[in-house]
């Protein structure tokens, strides 16, 4: 009983990432020395493309990070949000590579961070931490091929309400999200009055609402009625491959 006790302890103490939490002690033992934890501001830069990928950045709580992929138009589009479940920097391509994406701060709040040769260096010295990492990965590529289905099949409603629904998940709050309508368009890859014209739909339906900066969720059962499945399809292969990391409503409850 004490000794479950003393590892429950001893993961609660490492930062409120989910993959970190996940490591065994003596696998987050190699990590620990080189982890700082720093408070980071939503729309901080990140990377930029063609970066050199030097550090691996773990958002924690309910921090929030972004991939924007930059387009021939000067708009950046959104493709996926990443939260206490991952990471973002060098996890498929081990650093030392140039970013291929501009990734920002999207939700601010504290960022867990490790410099990739530390991170690579630790992985040599165990299986099972390089087990952990090539599965988050796949659990990362899951995620692309699902927003690039969701993309070329899904309406904007569907796509609003999914989005707003990974979100409320990563963050937590079960009532809002901190996003404005051009937050809101750039995810879905549309202008503005677009975006707002999907929100205002929805507020008639009274499943959400809106104040400056903030969206506020009324009826989250209508809200998954409107959603597409693409969720719960990245949520089902988290599970089976990575159980636990992912931050289902159960887990926050319990």
């Amino acid at each position: 009983m004490d000794a479950r006790i003393d590892k429950t302890s001893e993961v609660e103490s490492r930062p409120a990432n989910n993959l970190l939490r996940r490591l065994s002690p003596a696998d987050y033992a190699l990590l620990a020395p080189h982890v700082t934890v720093e408070d980071t501001a939503a729309s901080h830069l990140l990377y930029n493309p063609g970066d050199d990928v030097q550090v691996v950045h773990f958002p924690c709580g309910p921090s929030l990070a972004t991939f924007l992929v930059p387009n021939e138009d000067g708009r950046d589009v959104e493709t996926i949000l990443v939260g206490r479940e991952g990471a973002v920097g060098g996890i498929v391509s081990e650093g030392f590579l140039p970013a291929y994406t501009r990734i920002c701060v999207k939700f601010g709040g504290p960022f867990a961070r490790i410099h990739v040769a530390k991170l690579e260096a630790a992985k040599l010295r165990s299986a099972s931490l390089r087990n952990i990492f090539a599965r988050y990965a796949d659990c990362l590529l899951a995620q692309i091929f699902q927003s690039t289905a969701c993309n070329a099949i899904h309406s904007i409603e569907q796509r609003t309400a999914k989005w707003i629904l990974a979100a409320m998940e990563r963050t937590g709050d079960e009532s809002s999200v901190p996003l404005t309508h051009e937050q809101l368009a750039t995810l879905l890859g549309v202008g503005r009055s677009y975006a707002s014209r999907v929100l205002q739909s929805f507020r008639t339906e009274g499943v959400l609402d809106t104040r400056r900066g903030s969206i506020l969720v009324r009826n989250r059962d209508g809200l998954r009625l409107r959603a597409c499945l693409c969720n719960e399809a990245v949520k089902m292969h988290f599970e089976e491959v990575l159980r636990g990391v992912y931050p289902t409503e159960e887990r926050q409850a319990g």
